[in-house]
């Protein structure tokens, strides 16, 4: 019986020193099936973002560590985000910090394979106390979080950007991040690509804003095939979010498609009833909706 009890207790010992994922920490159900939960210790108006396309498990990200050190309040309160936290389900739970001179902007982050490799990336918008925002995207690598790439920020303190949306918007095979930088003292669209560390412009065009200031609603803008090419365009408001604009890239540049105008300003874009990128539905700030789509 004593060689029984003590072998039992040397299989639970080898058990417990089994190597697992680093820092697991499995979410609550909700967040998997119905997305409702709030991340714990994160942001007071954070979402996780869920990501299953890809990858062999479900992923989530989300912001943690609440911060006042960055007084700018630019989407309604004046607490931001000083981590960034990605758990793979049925695997490992990650973190990354900032350091005290930055800060994440923003509410949710965006899960893509944006290099197109079988492995997610986690875009944010990140943004330094005295030098304003940037796109910043992360990853895993040898089994930590990391940076991976970033625009470089705008050049001043409290100058912010939002990203307006990330697609093949290029036709190049890969997502290519579009985001309006300062959408509220005459904001202009940019579109990214990753290359190496870089998030390298590639297109530009001006005349957008994707959020109202103080709001806490980044989603002003969408992606619909306008002209049923085959390829994405992106929608986004004009800067008074009064005239929704339709931007394609074609040979090489950012052209406007097709532009509506509205009896009051954009206050949220969601995608249309099916086919998919056909329709846009839009609210307005007169609490009236409008849909905007493909002509045919």
């Amino acid at each position: 019986m004593e060689k029984l009890v003590g072998l039992s207790v040397l299989l639970a010992v080898a058990l417990l020193l089994q190597p697992g994922p680093a820092n697991a920490s499995p979410l609550p159900q909700a967040v998997w099936t119905m997305g409702s939960a709030k991340p714990a210790n994160g942001l007071p108006d954070g979402n996780y973002a869920i990501y299953r396309n890809g990858e062999p498990d479900a992923v989530a990200a989300w912001y943690g560590s609440p911060t006042r050190r960055y007084r700018h309040g630019i989407l309604g309160d004046a607490i931001e985000a000083g981590s960034l936290h990605v758990t793979v389900r049925n695997g490992g739970t990650y973190k990354l910090v900032l350091p005290d001179s930055q800060v994440f902007e923003d509410r949710t982050p965006r899960i893509v394979d944006l290099d197109q490799d079988g492995k997610f990336e986690v875009i944010t918008i990140r943004s330094f106390l005295s030098a304003g925002g940037s796109v910043a995207v992360y990853g895993l690598r040898d089994g930590k979080l990391v940076e991976l790439a970033a625009t470089a920020p705008i050049g001043r303190s409290n100058r912010w950007l939002n990203i307006a949306g990330i697609a093949d918007y290029a036709g190049r095979g890969k997502p290519q991040i579009a985001y309006v930088e300062t959408p509220h003292i005459g904001g202009t669209l940019y579109f990214v690509e990753w290359r190496g560390t870089d998030l390298v412009p590639i297109v530009s065009i001006n005349g957008f804003s994707n959020h109202q200031i103080g709001a806490r609603e980044q989603g002003l803008s969408g992606d619909l095939d306008f002209d049923g090419d085959g390829r994405t365009d992106i929608a986004v408001p004009s800067n008074d979010r009064r005239t929704l604009r339709v931007i394609g890239i074609q040979d090489g540049k950012a052209r406007e498609l097709h532009r509506v105008a509205f009896p009051a300003a954009i206050k949220r874009t969601t995608p249309g009833a099916l086919p998919e990128k056909a329709c846009l539905r839009l609210e307005l700030e007169n609490r009236k909706s409008a849909q905007v789509c493909r002509p045919g």
